[in-house]
């Protein structure tokens, strides 16, 4: 069922932008709804400074959120069982 849903976010759009502003509270608070709602969200890192694997771990360590992939500056995020 998990791995369904990890092949459609894959083919799909990332569902989140994090931009200029970074890693804020109300970002975080929008990925733990969806994962949530939706168990899998597919994320795209705007900021092209930093090292987007670090900012994917940062993002899954605050949202209790395990990582499953950084491709590019596009992440997945699945949420812990």
């Amino acid at each position: 069922m998990i791995s369904e849903k990890i092949k459609k976010a894959k083919a799909g759009h990332p569902t989140i932008r994090i931009g200029k502003n970074g890693i804020t509270e109300g970002l975080i608070n929008e990925i733990k709804r969806q994962l949530k709602e939706h168990e899998v969200v597919k994320i795209r890192i705007g900021i092209k400074d930093q090292d987007r694997r670090e900012i994917a771990k940062k993002v899954a360590e605050l949202t209790n959120a395990k990582l499953v992939e950084v491709r590019g500056y596009t992440f997945i995020l699945m949420k812990n069982e």
